[in-house]
Order: structure tokens, then C-alpha cells, then sequence
């Protein structure tokens, strides 16, 4: 879906106020004051906040499906160079877009709207087909082995990534890394996730590690 300049405006301030105060927390009187907007425009926009939060989920997941379907389309790069442009989108939307991630932890553990849940459930099976097809290619052309559990597969990157960007002060901490500022940490974190992420794939896809 298509959204105007002012419909982002409004599912981005919608984003940053779910991220800290949660979903119950949020009014959309909270939100159309933050957005400089009135509550007729968002309810015009959107009808209600819980489609705004879909509009939310579903203006960040299309990212993920449309990056992997040009990779797919693309045929001068080989399918594990496929695979670490993937890896190194994620890692920058888990670095860069941290309150959205933070929505996505919150409303899985809690699942206490089951129309998001379900929303995210099927925006989740929808990239992991793409996913899948990615690497179906790989093992057409020989390049990647059989039997790969594709779902653990992202579970384990969306997890390590997840874990070292959600809770970075602990990892500063354990690196002796309190000292650098939050860009040089930002740039370093990116680097060492790239790197660490892409080792764990080649060796799970293709059984090669150097």
C-alpha cells in the first residue's frame, strides 16, 4: 500500500509512542498531538488506532517481503551473496529501526491483541516463503545443501540480533565498551553482527566456513 507523506508522518509518531508507552498505553488523542494533526484526520486515515497498528506492521514487514523478492529477481549475484544482503538488511532494520522492534517483542510475548498477533503471523509466513524460495534456489544450482529448517534459520538471526540490539548495554558492559559513543558502538555492533551472522549462515547453508 501506497501512503501519502502525511500518513507517514502519523504511522511513525504512531510507532515511536507504541514503542514506549505500549499499544494500551497510546491514545489517539496522544498521537494526533505528536503528529500535529487533528483525531479526524487519523480516524479518516486509519478508522481506529488497532489499524494503525496494522499500518505500522504492515508499512515496515513490506520492506522485508519487497527486498527479498528483488533478490530474487536478481540474477548476477550468486545465492549466498543473496543471502548476505539479507543478513545485512536485517541487521541495519534491527540497529535503525529499534522502536519498531521493540513493538514487534512486546505484542508477541503478550499476545494480547489477537488481530495483531494474527496480522504479524501471517506477514512473518509471507516473508519466510520468499525466504524459503531464496534458498530453494540454492540448493537447485547445488550451492546450498538440503534439508535446511529455514524457520530456525531466521529464528537465530532474528534472535541474535534482537538480543544484542534490544539489550545493547549489557553486551557494552560484558566488552568492556562503555566508553564509545553511540554512533562508534552503532557502527562497531553493525560490523560484528554482519560478520558473526553470515559465518553461522554459510556454515548452516553450505557446510563451508572459511
Amino acid at each position: 500500500m501506497e501512503y501519502s507523506e502525511k500518513q507517514i508522518a502519523i504511522i511513525n509518531t504512531a510507532e515511536r509512542l507504541f514503542s514506549v508507552k505500549g499499544f494500551d498505553g497510546t491514545s489517539v488523542r496522544d498521537i494526533a498531538q505528536e503528529a500535529g494533526v487533528n483525531l479526524a484526520m487519523i480516524s479518516y486515515y486509519f478508522g481506529s488506532k488497532e489499524k494503525l497498528m496494522e499500518a505500522v506492521f504492515e508499512k515496515r514487514m513490506n520492506v522485508v517481503h519487497l527486498k527479498v523478492e528483488d533478490l530474487l529477481q536478481n540474477n548476477t549475484l550468486t545465492q549466498l551473496e543473496k543471502v548476505n544482503l539479507l543478513i545485512d538488511d536485517y541487521v541495519d532494520r534491527f540497529i535503525d529501526q529499534s522502536e519498531f522492534h521493540k513493538i514487534m517483542i512486546r505484542e508477541q510475548l503478550i499476545e494480547k491483541n489477537s488481530h495483531i498477533a494474527a496480522l504479524i503471523l501471517q506477514l512473518k509466513k509471507r516473508n519466510l516463503q520468499s525466504i524459503k524460495k531464496l534458498v530453494m534456489d540454492g540448493q537447485k544450482t547445488g550451492e546450498f545443501r538440503k534439508n535446511i529448517d529455514v524457520a530456525m534459520m531466521m529464528a537465530t538471526l532474528v534472535g541474535i540480533a534482537s538480543q544484542v540490539t534490544t539489550s545493547q548495554h549489557f553486551y557494552r558492559e560484558m566488552n568492556n565498551l562503555e566508553h564509545m559513543s553511540e554512533p562508534d558502538f552503532k557502527k562497531y555492533i553493525r560490523k560484528k553482527l554482519s560478520v558473526y551472522l553470515k559465518f553461522l549462515f554459510k556454515a548452516t547453508l553450505t557446510n563451508e566456513t572459511k
